[in-house]
């Protein structure tokens, strides 16, 4: 058998397996995310069923997945709503930042892993994932709800943080000097300000220049647009995630519509790949070992971003039922977790058990955030009738 055709026949069948994964998760009505990473993990190093043959393929396809998944992330915000949002979450975000990295990078040092690995699962245990959110909001119909600004706010915190941090995450991770290192942190932060001030002033120039009647023109010109952006943005230090990010945030009005509907199923596809293709690069061999450091880093971060939520929506005037919708509806984590460790362990800067723990946590959370979601309002509830409750009737 030739080496293509190897590739082939993997390459279908791992496409078809996460098809039908992807339809169980739906099912279920769960995030298809853990399913894609444990297809990963079943298949690669230390799998069930060694694939190796579509390996290169996954790699160039995962880099795309993650240009796409930053990419959609930056259509669904205008510039203006995120210099409104940063206004309105930037205490809240403050105290995300230190409750939600600290305990990622506390366990970090305590396994040894140094400064690399500590700056590294920071981020893993910061970032909520706003795919999985934004999913679980519109299943539950809370797209509406009072609290739903308030998390959206923190969200965009959140995102403009990564603008900041990723660039700091691989110069760290790079070994370069001090001097280096804030260097690359002035670009990225000149970088964002600069985007913003010319997506707020001359974004609707950039949407002109994407834009077509013609949907293959349009998807063409706006991908190839999009992997030069997070091109450039790679070669200068600033990362190619949040180069498609500020590239899209560039986008407005119907042209971002327009590219999102082109844009999702593309998103979806290598979004897939690239999960399993992390998967892939993990020795499943190597979780049990992690499995119980996993294990308390999701319980203390569930206690820590549903105390973030709540704190941030009763600022806003939220009631208690909002407050606590807010916090369990940040608990996920999910793609960006995963795009931070795999820059990490494509650099070889940090252990490969980090990669291992990485992959435990959010396999964790990816099931536990929608979950909190669901059991948020009947927990309160039964709470506030418990006789002797002040909320008891």
């Amino acid at each position: 058998m030739t080496a293509t055709a190897l590739a082939l026949l993997e390459l279908g069948a791992v496409l078809f397996v996460l098809g039908m994964l992807g339809r169980v998760a739906g099912r279920f009505g769960m995030s298809p995310i853990p399913l894609y990473l444990l297809g990963g993990l079943a298949f690669g190093q230390g799998g069930f069923v060694e694939l190796g043959a579509a390996n290169e393929f996954g790699h160039l396809a995962s880099e795309i997945g993650v240009v796409l998944l930053l990419l959609l992330l930056g259509l669904e915000y205008t510039a203006a709503e995120l210099v409104t949002g940063l206004r309105r979450s930037w205490a809240a975000g403050l105290i995300d930042i230190v409750a939600n990295a600290t305990p990622g990078a506390v366990v970090a040092l305590l396994l040894g892993w140094g400064f690399d690995g500590a700056i590294t699962m920071a981020g893993v245990t910061y970032i909520s994932s706003s795919g999985i959110i934004a999913k679980v909001l519109n299943d539950l119909g809370r797209l509406g709800n009072r609290e739903t600004p308030v998390i959206l706010s923190i969200l965009v915190f959140e995102d403009l943080a990564m603008a900041i941090y990723l660039p700091i995450l691989t110069t760290v991770l790079a070994g370069l000097s001090l001097l280096a290192g804030m260097e690359a942190v002035g670009l990225a932060l000149v970088t964002v300000t600069v985007v913003l001030v010319a997506a707020l002033r001359y974004g609707h120039y950039v949407s002109a220049i994407v834009d077509s009647s013609d949907n293959e023109v349009f998807l063409l010109k706006l991908l190839g647009a999009a992997l030069l952006v997070a091109g450039a943005a790679s070669a200068l230090n600033v990362s190619a995630a949040v180069g498609a990010f500020l590239f899209g945030i560039a986008i407005s009005g119907s042209t971002a519509h327009e590219a999102v509907k082109l844009l999702e199923p593309l998103r979806d596809l290598f979004a897939a790949i690239f999960f399993v293709a992390f998967g892939l690069g993990t020795d499943p061999r190597a979780i049990p070992p992690v499995l119980g450091w996993a294990i308390v880093l999701a319980a203390v971060t569930v206690l820590t971003k549903v105390a973030t939520g709540w704190w941030a929506a009763r600022r806003q005037g939220v009631g208690s039922m909002g407050r606590a919708r807010t916090g369990a509806a940040l608990v996920a984590r999910g793609e960006f977790s995963i795009v931070i460790a795999g820059l990490a362990v494509a650099t070889g800067a940090v252990e490969g058990e980090l990669a291992a723990l990485a992959s435990a946590y959010v396999l964790l959370m990816a099931v536990l955030g929608p979950i909190a979601a669901r059991v948020v309002e009947p927990i309160i509830d039964l709470f506030q009738r418990r006789p002797g409750s002040a909320h008891s009737v």
